[in-house]
C-alpha cells in the first residue's frame, strides 16, 4: 500500500470517527427525532357534544398539549355524538389508519371493550380519558369521581339547611352506561342517604337534558311540588332541563351539578342552580397528551404521571391519575372558572345577567 493511499484511509477515517461524534450530540439527533415525532400518530375520540366541554375545551386542549410534546403529530379526531355502534367503528377507523395511541372517552364502558381488546391485539395503546373503558387500558386520567358525589351532595344538604328533614328530594344520576355516573351517585348517596328522604331517583341515558327535563316534570307531578325540598343533578346538562322544569312548575329549589358550563355558571348566578363541581379541563387534558405521547414514543409512563392503580370493570388493573374537583358556587366564580381562563367576565356577564354579576363581584 503506498503512501498516498494509507493517507487517504487515514483521512476516511477520522472524517468517519468525526461523523460519529457528531451524530452522538444533541444538534445531530434533532432531525432523527423530528422524523420521529412526525410519525407519531393519535386517534383522540370523544363520546359527545352537547356538553359543551369536549368540543370547547377537552379537544383544543389535547391536541395543543401533543403539538406541544411532539412536533408535527397527527391527531385523528373522531365524535361519536353519544352512539356506541358509532365509537366502535371509530376506533376502527383509528386503526385502519395506523394511529399508533388512542385517547378514548368511552360512550358505554362495557361495549367498548371488544374495541380495546382490538387495538391491544394490534399493539395499540389505550388511554382512557375522563371516563374508565374496559378491557386492557394502558392508562387512565379522570377526577375523582366518588369525591364528585360525595362534594355535590354535601352541598345540597348545606343548601337545604333544616329542610332536608321536612321533604323529599329527587335523583338525577346520569347514563347508565357511564361508569363515572356510578361513581358521583355512591359519593352522593353516602352522603345523602339517611339524612333526606328521596322520592323519586332517575338514571338518564346519554345525559339527556330533555330527558330530565321530563323525568323532573314526572316527578312534580307524582310528589307534589310542595313537598320537593331539593334536586340532586350529577351534570349541568342534565341541571338545564331540570331547571326548565321546576321553573315551568313555579319552583326554586336548591339545585346541584357538574361540568360549569356557562350557563350552569349563570344560573348560579340568578340563584336558578346552586353549585356545580368544577374539573378543570386543561390539567386532565394535558395528562392524557402527555400519557399519549409517551406510549407512541416507546416509553414507560413515569411514576408521577400515574401514581394510582385502578381496577376496571373487566378486571384490568390501569396505572391512573385522579385529579381533585373543585366547587364552585356564587362566591368564587372569580377565583375559579374566571382565574382557571374557563370564562372571561363579559363572557358570564351578558346583560341578562349584569346585575347578579355586579352582586357577586364580577365586573
Amino acid at each position: 500500500m503506498t503512501r498516498t493511499v494509507r493517507a487517504a484511509i487515514a483521512v476516511a477515517g477520522a472524517a468517519v470517527l468525526s461523523l460519529s461524534v457528531v451524530t452522538t450530540s444533541g444538534v445531530a439527533q434533532s432531525a432523527p427525532d423530528s422524523e420521529r415525532r412526525q410519525d407519531i400518530k393519535i386517534g383522540l375520540l370523544l363520546p359527545e357534544s352537547k356538553t359543551t366541554r369536549y368540543e370547547k375545551f377537552d379537544k383544543p386542549y389535547i391536541e395543543q398539549k401533543i403539538q406541544e410534546l411532539a412536533p408535527g403529530a397527527q391527531v385523528d379526531y373522531y365524535n361519536a355524538a353519544e352512539s356506541a355502534t358509532t365509537q366502535q367503528q371509530q376506533v376502527n377507523t383509528a386503526l385502519a389508519k395506523g394511529d399508533k395511541v388512542l385517547i378514548l372517552d368511552a360512550v358505554d364502558s362495557k361495549s367498548i371493550q371488544s374495541s380495546v381488546d382490538k387495538a391491544h391485539a394490534a399493539g395499540v395503546k389505550v388511554v382512557a380519558y375522563d371516563r374508565l373503558a374496559q378491557g386492557p387500558v394502558d392508562s387512565y386520567v379522570s377526577y375523582d369521581n366518588r369525591k364528585v358525589g360525595e362534594l355535590q351532595g354535601k352541598a345540597l344538604l348545606d343548601a337545604l339547611g333544616d329542610k332536608a328533614g321536612s321533604g323529599q328530594i329527587v335523583m338525577h344520576n346520569g347514563s347508565p352506561t357511564d361508569p363515572n355516573a356510578a361513581d358521583f351517585k355512591a359519593g352522593a348517596h353516602s352522603v345523602l342517604d339517611g339524612k333526606v328522604k328521596i322520592g323519586k331517583e332517575y338514571d338518564t341515558p346519554n345525559w339527556d337534558p330533555n330527558n330530565a327535563n321530563q323525568q323532573m316534570s314526572g316527578a312534580i307531578s307524582a310528589l307534589g311540588k310542595d313537598n320537593i325540598v331539593g334536586v340532586y343533578s350529577a351534570n349541568d346538562g342534565l341541571a338545564a332541563g331540570i331547571s326548565t322544569a321546576l321553573k315551568a312548575a313555579g319552583m326554586n329549589v336548591p339545585l346541584t351539578g357538574q361540568d360549569a358550563q356557562l350557563d350552569a355558571i349563570q344560573r348560579i348566578l340568578v340563584g336558578d342552580q346552586t353549585i356545580t363541581v368544577m374539573k378543570p379541563y386543561k390539567p386532565e387534558a394535558d395528562i392524557a397528551a402527555t400519557m399519549a405521547v409517551d406510549l407512541a414514543e416507546g416509553k414507560a409512563l413515569p411514576k408521577d404521571l400515574v401514581p394510582l392503580t385502578v381496577t376496571n370493570g373487566s378486571g384490568d388493573k390501569v396505572p391512573a391519575n385522579l385529579l381533585t374537583p373543585v366547587v364552585v358556587d356564587k362566591t368564587n366564580i372569580k377565583d375559579t372558572v374566571v382565574k382557571d381562563g374557563l370564562y372571561t367576565v363579559d363572557e358570564i356577564c351578558t346583560p341578562t345577567y349584569e346585575e347578579a354579576c355586579k352582586q357577586a363581584g364580577l365586573e
